[in-house]
């Protein structure tokens, strides 16, 4: 578990990282540099789970040797399918990583949302749901094993 006392916001107790595949983790279906280091060095603190509609079929077997749960998801109703996995959780224990519009409405329930910006972009809504919005998926992974960096994001 991460906890981390945020002066002005809130204390965050995270058991639980959520996040998207394509555009989040990995461009054009392949897994992104820094994702396997960046997960490994969470697996002790947080689950691990990747949520996703593998729109190029490889999720699978990209994220072999990845400490992580995947999940695929049908085609239809995908941000309705992440609302309810985050929920199943216990949302407010949940950190949540996406960026597109099917990830808005994870990322605005979880207790913490990170949206990423990569080559794919990432949608508007999305970004405005979200607490902290990163330029990389390392540095989004960086943010949870240093919580003291989100402490001096998100303090009033």
């Amino acid at each position: 578990m991460i906890e981390v006392v945020i002066p002005g916001y809130r204390t965050l107790r995270l058991e639980h990282l959520v996040m998207d595949y394509n555009g989040t983790l990995a461009v054009d279906g392949e897994l992104l540099p820094g994702v396997l280091e960046g997960l490994t060095r969470l697996e002790d603190k947080l689950e691990i789970r990747v949520v996703t509609a593998d729109t190029f079929g490889k999720a699978a077997a990209q994220l072999a040797g990845v400490p992580c749960e995947l999940t695929v998801l049908g085609r239809e109703s995908q941000d309705a399918g992440k609302l309810d996995f985050i929920r199943s959780l216990g949302a407010e224990s949940v950190v949540a990583i996406g960026n597109g519009r099917n990830d808005r409405m994870m990322l605005k329930e979880s207790g913490l949302g990170i949206a990423v910006i990569l080559e794919e972009g990432a949608a508007v809504e999305t970004l405005l749901s979200a607490d902290i919005v990163c330029t990389s998926i390392p540095s989004a992974l960086a943010l949870l094993d240093n919580p003291l960096r989100m402490t001096a994001t998100l303090r009033s």
